[in-house]
Order: C-alpha cells, then sequence, then structure tokens
C-alpha cells in the first residue's frame, strides 16, 4: 500500500487537479457527449481540448507576461533610477501624511526593502514554474491523460470509489454529490469572481496607465479573496501613485473604475453563484486558500477551498448519521 502510494506521489497534484477540472467542465462533456451520439472516446478528447484551449493556453501566456512584467519592475527598483524615483515618491507622501500624523522619514528605505523582498520572493517561485520546463510538461500531460480517462471513464471510478469505501453507498454519493457541488458553486464561485476581478483590475490599471498592469491584476485576483479589502488592496495604492505622479484625471477615472467595474462584480454575480448551493464563510475560504499555498504551493490556491469543502461534506454526513441512530434508539 505505502509503495503504492509513494509510485502514484509525484503525479497527486496532476490528478487531484484534474479530478477539480474536470467536475467543472462536465456540464460541456454532457453536451459534447450528446453532440457526439455517446462516443464516449471522442467526447473525452473533445473535451480534454476544450480544457486546453480554457485553461492551459491562457495560463501558460499569464505566467509568461507576470514573470516578464515583475522582472522589468524588479529589475527598475534596483536600478538608480527607480530607487531614486521610488524614493522621492515615498518621502512626498510621507511628507504630506506628517502633517496629518507623525511618520519618521526613514520609512521609505525600509518600505523599498520591503518591496525588494517581496520580489525576491516572488521571482525564484515565477522562474521555476516557467523554467523547469521538463518537469512542468510532464505534469501538463499527466494532467491531460487524468482528464481524459476521468471524462471517459468517471462513472466507473466514482463506482469503484463507492463500491471500496465502508460507509453506506447513499452516504458515499452524498458525499460526493456534495464535492461536485462545493466545487461548481463555492469554489468555483469564489475563483471565478476572483478571477474576473483580477482581469478587469488589470484592464484598469493598462488603460490608466499604471505599469505592469498584469503583473497587478494577477496579485489583484489574489488579493479579491480577502473580505472586506479585496482588489482594494492594488487599486489604492495605484490610485495613489498616479496622484503624486501629478495624473489626477486618470487617477479619478481608475478610482471610479474600481468602485464600479470591479467593486460591482462580488456584489452582481457573487449571490447568484453562490448562495444556489453550498455557503462557506468568506473568511474561512481566504484562510483555506492561505492554509493551501503554504501545504500544496501554488495548487493549494485550488486543494486548499476543495479540501475545506470536503471537511463540510463528511461533518454533514456525521451529523446526519449521528441523528440516524438517536431517532433509532
Amino acid at each position: 500500500m505505502v509503495l503504492s502510494f509513494l509510485i502514484f506521489k509525484p503525479f497527486l497534484y496532476a490528478i487531484l487537479l484534474a479530478v477539480f477540472v474536470v467536475t467543472i467542465f462536465n456540464p460541456l462533456h454532457l453536451k459534447i457527449l450528446t453532440l457526439t451520439r455517446g462516443n464516449k472516446g471522442l467526447a473525452a478528447l473533445l473535451s480534454v481540448l476544450s480544457v486546453v484551449l480554457v485553461i492551459i493556453i491562457p495560463i501558460t501566456f499569464l505566467a509568461t507576461q507576470i514573470l516578464r512584467e515583475a522582472t522589468h519592475v524588479y529589475q527598475y527598483l534596483l536600478s538608480s533610477e527607480g530607487t531614486s524615483t521610488f524614493s522621492n515618491s515615498v518621502n512626498l507622501v510621507l511628507g504630506k501624511l506628517g502633517k496629518i500624523i507623525p511618520v519618521s522619514s526613514e520609512s521609505s528605505l525600509d518600505i523599498h526593502n520591503y518591496f525588494k523582498q517581496g520580489f525576491d520572493w516572488l521571482l525564484p517561485l515565477l522562474s521555476s514554474f516557467v523554467s523547469n520546463l521538463a518537469r512542468l510538461v510532464v505534469n501538463i500531460l499527466m494532467f491531460l491523460i487524468a482528464s481524459y480517462y476521468l471524462f471517459k471513464d468517471g462513472d466507473k471510478f466514482k463506482k469503484a470509489i463507492i463500491d471500496l469505501s465502508p460507509l453506506r453507498n447513499i452516504h458515499d454519493k452524498e458525499i460526493l454529490t456534495k464535492l461536485g457541488l462545493a466545487i461548481n458553486t463555492v469554489v468555483k464561485g469564489n475563483l471565478i469572481i476572483a478571477l474576473i476581478q483580477g482581469s478587469l483590475t488589470a484592464i484598469g490599471l493598462y488603460l490608466f496607465g499604471v505599469p505592469g498592469p498584469i503583473l497587478w491584476g494577477a496579485v489583484a485576483s489574489v488579493a479579491a479573496v480577502i473580505p472586506g479589502f479585496g482588489t482594494s488592496l492594488v487599486i489604492g495604492p495605484a490610485v495613489i501613485f498616479l496622484l503624486f505622479r501629478g495624473d489626477t484625471f486618470h487617477a479619478s477615472g481608475l478610482f471610479i473604475w474600481g468602485l464600479t467595474a470591479v467593486g460591482l462584480i462580488d456584489n452582481f454575480l457573487g449571490p447568484k453563484i453562490v448562495e444556489r448551493g453550498v455557503k462557506i464563510h468568506p473568511f474561512l475560504i481566504l484562510l483555506s486558500i492561505l492554509g493551501g499555498l503554504a501545504l500544496f504551493g501554488p495548487l493549494g490556491f485550488l486543494f486548499g477551498p476543495l479540501v475545506l469543502s470536503l471537511l463540510f461534506a463528511v461533518t454533514e454526513i456525521y451529523y446526519s448519521i449521528y441523528a440516524e441512530h438517536q431517532g433509532n434508539s
């Protein structure tokens, strides 16, 4: 058993990611299956091609762009021009804040170092993701192969899991149903909203002249899961940057864009996507994402909420079994 696990361990993340993606794409797969008149092999192949077009290609492009922009910003901050401009801007801000609250003039150097330390952490992560091409290609191939067989034989795998589980079949089916519902509502809903807000933030930054829009849009996507703050953690500093650059018109435009196009998306789409299924508090989702990132790496952004959803599903099944035993006793 242990040896079997160790054999499959290098591909575990790729398989789990395939389960996640196949669950999301299952409605599309069912439509393709109908169009192909029940040809499971052809339908699975077309569904995998859809995954490549919708996920693999855009992520590859975005990762390359984010690395390029992060490298450019990092090099600019290390250059004499960048250091001077950054320090002058921070000193200007601190000077204005100093009229309201006491702020140490030495803070500009600390802030610059914080930015540098952040990029020192970010760049190796992005570089390893892009430059370790051989391992990346193998994982992508395993992900696509696993996705193909999950599309093609997913029902068989599900039946095998139910047969092997020590729980009653009705409870196994309920857990799998709740997991699928959680992925398609809470997890998918929050991730879709975060990605939309990050994309709109990147568009706004590009339109109003903020450098590195794709990089900061990606940061905004991660920040979007933080309750109460979200994309304002990126848009706010960008507006301040434009104001102190003397570009009041673009700063006002970006501020309005953040309030309307970006800010209202959560209020408009959130209830439509999330409230139709399992409800999990945003703070718990944030903790699951941060904990998932620490435990699983970059894929923890997906796996953390999935584990949380599994916990909620199993807990609910436990209480139903407990209530059933209490009623029979």
